[in-house]
């Protein structure tokens, strides 16, 4: 049974996403983030970085124990644990990987500069917050593009579009406020759909 520590957060659902769509079995411990309780001595033990998610697989490699961080590295050891979502021809696996980081750095990055202009930062800049919102709203564009002849982000289902949903989920408000990414929103709504999916933004629900 892996342990998986998480929160209602685009990374933590990233990460019980993966987890749930390779059949891995996993157990949630949910922390709230807002309290702090990523800081305490206890968490600090398994990631001393203090963020999630984090896994511990008892079973890691070899079958030795191993305890991961980041949700992009995470979900790259469970696709290769299950050899399921990434493809293992080198030019696919390439772009699979390359859609995994896009999601994982740039529209991941771009999500967090919103939510602290809109609820981290002790004042409030209107004209930051619109040039945030625009900066993340180029990126989902990128990605409505890339799926403009094509169901999936790399050339079948993969980490790339489990990376990339839940930011797309907790920014649904602008998508669909921009009105100009049908491929996206198409896109967005056969992922929701998949029963793994489903279970997991459930289990890691506030």
């Amino acid at each position: 049974m892996i342990e998986l520590y998480a929160a209602q957060s685009s990374n933590g659902q990233r990460a019980a996403i993966v987890l749930e769509e390779c059949g891995l079995p996993y157990r949630v411990h949910k922390l709230d983030l807002m309290q702090g309780e990523q800081r305490t001595p206890e968490f600090l033990k398994i990631n001393p970085a203090g963020a999630i998610p984090v896994i511990v697989d008892p079973d890691g490699p070899g079958g030795a124990p191993i305890t991961l961080a980041q949700s992009g590295a995470i979900a790259i050891y469970a696709a290769e644990k299950t050899d399921r979502f990434l493809s293992r021809d080198p030019a696919r696996r390439a772009v699979a990987l390359q859609w995994l980081m896009y999601a994982v750095t740039d529209v991941m990055g771009a999500s967090m500069t919103v939510f602290f202009e809109t609820v981290l930062l002790p004042e409030k800049a209107p004209a930051n917050l619109k040039f945030c919102e625009e900066r993340l709203l180029r990126y989902f564009r990128v990605a409505n593009q890339r799926l403009a002849d094509r169901d999936w982000l790399a050339d079948e289902v993969s980490i790339a579009d489990f990376a990339l949903y839940p930011i797309c989920a907790v920014r649904k408000p602008y998508i669909d406020g921009a009105g100009d990414m049908p491929n996206l929103a198409r896109w967005m709504a056969a992922i929701a759909a998949r029963e793994g999916v489903v279970k997991a933004m459930r289990a890691t629900s506030a």
